[in-house]
């Protein structure tokens, strides 16, 4: 058994890669699967949609690589964090179509927390704000909603539902990273924290088991791949990323690009209290050690992109996007702030919507897809700015970047202009697969340690800083007046 098979289970698509030991892909599929939008700031999936997507993209994969159960020493599993889903503990079959992390209707219970000073409870156990972005609220909602009883249902984010169905519904799991992001979860004691379920009313009966990160998951039943392959590695898909670039070391930080931006910014063993609305979290756990990190969350990356060929329909494909900023009237400085379902850090403000401004009679898809894709940009540079702010011992001389947008060498190049700092793309671009991928081959024995993983690590371009001092002050701050007109607590 010599490889490794990894799900990359993601908000608009699920993915299945196969690795070999020296972690080289060998073979993958994907497939996307619907989104539902009930109402304004709501986003669900149909579980059943998650479900079959893994199973067919696993089946696929392994089909392309000519390899059966047999021949996988185990299974690595990544996932959209935050996204909540409950299911009866005998059917498997779900109360209520997953609620997924950009889904903003508990807004209104969060506000309640705040106003009733518990956010500094939450804050405090869990390293988290009071924001509908993360679980326990979903879970919540869903309870009260459904009337379920507790004592038949289970609540999972979506690698413990996964590895319930991979498993028969033999293993109730997750990951210190997974439960550190539900709101749910005591990152200091390592327990679900019972003060946040009485506020919240929910019943610990509900939850998984939290194990390493790199641990017996279980085994699939041999009726679905063809044959049992035990689960051995899982960490959310920013954790994951986290992994993938090697970022081991205090100081160290990534942002992944995909539906979302997510900067997570090493802090070792210690949980760095933000002063600046960042998020204190579990950057991973192995062999019983919690890393901590602070993590910046943007809701719109790659998902602006999407909007511009599914909602607006001035590009056919989404690397159409980078030919038109190259092509866009530099004069024209249009700026775009994408808070279609709020903005996150630092801001948090659930209620803000999107937003252009600087629009002229001459401008045309050209400028805003160059809006479009420098708002990504600034965005960074938000989190960057608070992550400096927050921990003196912050490394962000170089960025390590990783995800779908960071192909684009224009997006990249805006990218080091505004942070001021080189940025560092690798030559494997797919880092949550690949992070999700080591923990098990590793666990396996099949992989090297995190010292010879951390080696393997490789730059396939780096992108020096080239604009202006005061050109970067003036276009930040073009951007800081845009967002300030944005905000809805302005």
């Amino acid at each position: 058994m010599t490889h490794i098979l990894a799900i990359d289970q993601g908000t608009t698509s699920s993915r299945a890669i196969v690795f070999d030991a020296d972690l080289t892909v060998v073979a993958s599929a994907q497939e996307e699967f619907p989104q539902h939008f009930p109402r304004s700031g709501w986003v669900e999936h149909d579980p059943e949609d998650i479900w079959q997507s893994v199973l067919s993209t696993c089946r696929a994969a392994l089909e392309k690589a000519g390899l059966e159960a047999k021949d996988i020493a185990g299974i690595g599993i990544t996932n959209q964090r935050e996204t909540t889903l409950v299911w009866d503990r005998e059917t498997g079959k779900a109360v209520h179509n997953a609620i997924v992390w950009q889904d903003r209707r508990t807004e209104p219970f969060c506000r309640e927390l705040r106003e009733e000073g518990f956010e500094a409870e939450i804050t405090r156990r869990t390293g988290l704000i009071a924001d509908p972005y993360f679980s326990g609220t979903k879970l919540r909602h869903i309870m009260t909603e459904t009337g379920a009883d507790p004592a038949k249902v289970l609540f999972g984010t979506v690698d413990s539902y996964l590895i319930w169905r991979l498993t028969g519904g033999k293993r109730h799991v997750t990951d210190a990273t997974n439960a550190a992001r539900t709101m749910l979860y005591n990152i200091r004691e390592g327990d679900w924290d019972d003060v946040i379920l009485n506020r919240y009313e929910i019943d610990r009966g509900m939850l998984p088991e939290v194990l390493d990160c790199a641990a017996d998951f279980g085994t699939t039943t041999p009726d679905l791949l063809g044959g049992e392959i035990p689960i051995l590695g899982v960490a959310g898909d920013q954790q994951a990323a986290t992994i993938g670039q090697a970022c081991f070391g205090p100081g160290m930080v990534k942002s992944t690009y995909g539906t979302g931006c997510f900067a997570l910014l090493n802090t070792g063993p210690d949980l760095v209290e933000s002063q600046n609305r960042l998020l204190g979290t579990i950057a991973y756990q192995l062999d019983g050690t919690v890393t901590y990190a602070l993590e910046g969350a943007i809701f719109v990356a790659g998902s602006v992109v999407q909007w511009m060929r599914d909602g607006l329909g001035i590009i056919g494909a989404a690397g159409e996007t980078q030919e038109l900023a190259e092509q866009a009237d530099e004069n024209q400085e249009v700026i775009l702030v994408p808070a279609f379902t709020g903005l996150g850090a630092p801001y948090w403000d659930a209620d803000a919507r999107g937003a252009m401004f600087g629009l002229t009679r001459g401008t045309g898809p050209k400028e805003m897809a160059r809006a479009a894709l420098e708002s990504v940009g600034f965005q960074t540079r938000d989190l960057i700015e608070a992550m400096h702010a927050d921990w003196a011992a912050a490394d962000t001389q170089v960025l390590r970047v990783d995800g779908g947008m960071s192909a684009s060498d224009w997006t990249m190049q805006f990218l080091a202009d505004i942070i001021g700092a080189p940025v560092d793309r690798p030559k494997v671009l797919e880092t949550t697969a690949l992070g999700a991928a080591w923990l098990a081959g590793m666990k396996a024995g099949v992989c090297p340690d995190q010292a010879g993983f951390a080696r393997s690590w490789a730059l396939d371009r780096r992108f020096e800083p080239a604009m202006k001092d005061e050109v970067r002050d003036a276009r930040y701050a073009a951007w800081k007046d845009a967002v300030a007109r944005t905000l809805t607590s302005r």
